[in-house]
């Protein structure tokens, strides 16, 4: 816009310096008063509306006039700007109005300004701003030639010359809509605390054209009238009283010779920025014009793809998913058969733990509630494959066991199974089918339930290490009071705190199953993987072969629990805020990645995407793996 409004002022001052017959402060300006200029350029959809001024005395062939967009022609239509109404065109007057304007100056700024308003073409809006001791905004832009002019027939003089703060009003009175020009009209320099900064900031952030006429300054003698000008791109025109009359009606000639150039975007263009051109052609020549502007393309309508095949709708991908999953399951179930199956000696071994454990009374078969005939199907199919896989089926019933889940081996594979086929399918949605973020979820699927038991497991044996100091006092009162070993031990399963009562419970089965003491007690330090009472079982084991006061040495033992127990407490009191810091730093960056996947999904899926992204998450990825690895590594006190 700035190199438009510079090529308009060019033409308007020359005209002004003819008119005035002052000189001009920038050479060469005379030379552009035989070209032709873009004044303002304004963009709707699809077309462009351009307000061109041509020198003075020349006419133009309105229906020759041609307009190209980058160098492609576009069909356009020419008529006079005066009259219409497609952009709107503003002037603003602002006068100054304070004593040193009396007499003579006053008189003849009156006279010029009356010139003005009658000389500008109709549907120009007239607005006028004085300026002295106050600002006023006398005339809001209006079409009313007899409103502009009663006003100016009323101003009167008065102190002071507040000529910064009048510019700035002027500028707020122009609004923001098409072609707005700015003519200042002074004598003096400012006398308010405003500082000229912020008249120039005005008019530069409001992209006004502003002229200055200066009466009675010699060339170049005000600087701040000059950065004034500067600012709207405009000039400084020196001008005496009796030639400012012919300095303003020069003004309002240079609005009544403009051309309005209205053109249609050509076909196929998509930019949004463009060099306009414009070519009139005249008696004496032909005159171009461009500027290079804002454009608004019409909107591309994407091209149907021909109806050659048939593309399926987003959804079956998920439908397809989920219908594959309902056929493996109903194929499992109807290739198994339902019937009964022998029970092994651990199953039974088992149910009479689980009789056990409910006060003794022993469940029937036939009692059990188990009328989902396809549940059960699917649990026989799981237990077939465990079957075949003997070290699966252990490292399952490994981990259940020390997590304290009631479930079997073949109950939990399905219960994986069906989270890891949720979680990819929950991903799939989440991501709009994205293949990567379903990856992720089917990953934690995989893993999270492992993880769950392994947390579960920690949980159940910190649990037994807390609670063994009272179990082993417990254990050396019964035996000072008479009991024996075994004896104590059921006294345990009645009146021991979880897990350590349900442990012994199942040593008392194996027990009368054959198993001897010390072996079953062994089994207990195994799966919760307990030392301290593997101490105490190879205490009772060296109790029984050479003899000695096993109560006592009970005491004992559960004395340096609790003082080992003591010391633990106190070294994860001070190691907390380590192993917190750990936890936020290291989980942080995935939980953000997944906030933002949920939020503003198309900003991240460029990660999973370029082969650059892969490169960046495996690098921050093994990044914080290290740092992770080296705080738990720091954190981590074996007491």
């Amino acid at each position: 816009m700035s190199a438009r409004r510079r090529a308009a002022l060019v033409g308007a001052v020359a005209a002004l310096a003819a008119a005035a017959g002052g000189p001009l402060l920038a050479p060469g300006a005379a030379h552009a008063a035989d070209d032709a200029v873009v004044a303002h350029v304004e963009s709707t959809e699809g077309a462009v509306s351009v307000l061109v001024s041509v020198p003075a005395d020349t006419e133009v062939d309105l229906g020759g006039v041609t307009v190209s967009v980058d160098g492609k022609a576009a069909e356009a239509q020419a008529q006079p700007a005066d009259g219409s109404t497609l952009v709107r065109r503003t002037a603003v007057l602002a006068v100054d109005t304070s004593r040193s304007m009396r007499g003579g100056r006053f008189k003849a700024a009156k006279i010029a300004a009356q010139e003005f308003i009658s000389a500008v073409p109709a549907d120009v809006y007239v607005g006028i701003v004085t300026f002295a001791g106050d600002v006023t905004t006398q005339l809001a832009p209006t079409q009313d030639r007899d409103a502009a002019r009663g006003v100016l027939g009323g101003l009167e003089l008065t102190r002071q010359t507040r000529l910064y703060d009048g510019i700035v009003e002027a500028v707020d009175d122009a609004g923001t809509e098409g072609q707005r020009s700015l003519l200042v009209l002074s004598d003096g320099a400012d006398t308010s605390d405003t500082p000229l900064d912020a008249a120039t900031g005005a008019i530069r952030g409001a992209g006004v054209l502003t002229d200055v006429v200066a009466l009675d300054q010699s060339l170049g003698g005000d600087s701040a009238l000059q950065e004034i000008a500067a600012a709207g791109q405009g000039r400084v025109v020196p001008a005496d009283p009796a030639a400012l009359q012919a300095a303003l009606a020069a003004e309002a000639q240079v609005l009544a010779r403009q051309v309005l150039v209205t053109a249609t975007l050509p076909s196929g263009a998509t930019a949004d920025q463009g060099t306009v051109a414009v070519t009139l052609p005249t008696s004496t020549g032909t005159l171009t014009a461009e500027a290079f502007a804002s454009l608004q393309p019409l909107p591309v309508t994407p091209v149907a793809a021909p109806a050659s095949g048939w593309s399926p709708p987003p959804w079956s991908l998920y439908a397809g998913s989920a219908a594959l999953a309902v056929g493996l399951v109903l194929a499992a179930v109807a290739l198994v058969p339902t019937g009964r199956t022998r029970t092994s000696p651990a199953q039974r071994v088992t149910a009479y733990t689980e009789s056990q454990s409910a006060g003794g009374a022993e469940t029937a078969p036939s009692a059990r509630l188990d009328t989902d005939v396809t549940f059960a199907s699917a649990k026989h199919t799981a237990a077939e494959v465990l079957r075949r896989n003997r070290d699966l089926d252990a490292r399952i019933s490994t981990r259940l066991e020390a997590a304290g889940s009631e479930l079997t081996s073949s109950e939990w594979l399905l219960v994986h199974g069906a989270l890891f086929f949720v979680s990819g399918l929950v991903g799939l949605l989440l991501g709009g089918g994205n293949l990567a973020l379903g990856l992720v979820f089917l990953v934690l699927g995989l893993v999270g339930p492992w993880v769950y038991l392994g947390l579960r497991r920690s949980r159940r044996r910190k649990a037994f290490d807390a609670g063994l100091p009272e179990t082993l006092q417990l254990m050396s009162g019964s035996l000072a009071a008479g009991l024996s070993l075994s004896q104590s031990v059921d006294t345990i399963v009645r009146e021991g705190v979880e897990p350590i009562a349900s442990a012994f419970r199942r040593v008392l089965v194996e027990t009368r199953l054959g198993v001897t003491l010390e072996d079953a007690l062994e089994g207990v330090a195994e799966r919760f993987e307990s030392k301290d009472f593997a101490w105490v079982v190879m205490a009772i084991k060296i109790q029984r072969q050479v003899g000695g006061n096993l109560a006592e040495l009970l005491d004992n033992v559960a004395a340096t629990m609790r003082e080992r127990e003591y010391m633990r407490r106190q070294v994860n009191a001070l190691a907390a805020e380590g192993k917190l810091s750990a936890w936020v730093l290291g989980g942080l960056p995935p939980l953000f990645m997944l906030y933002l996947l949920m939020t503003n999904y198309d900003y991240v899926i460029v990660m999973f995407q370029e082969p650059l992204g892969w490169a960046m998450l495996l690098g921050a990825a093994t990044i914080l793996g290290v740092g992770v690895f080296w705080m738990s590594r720091l954190v981590k006190v074996e007491v």
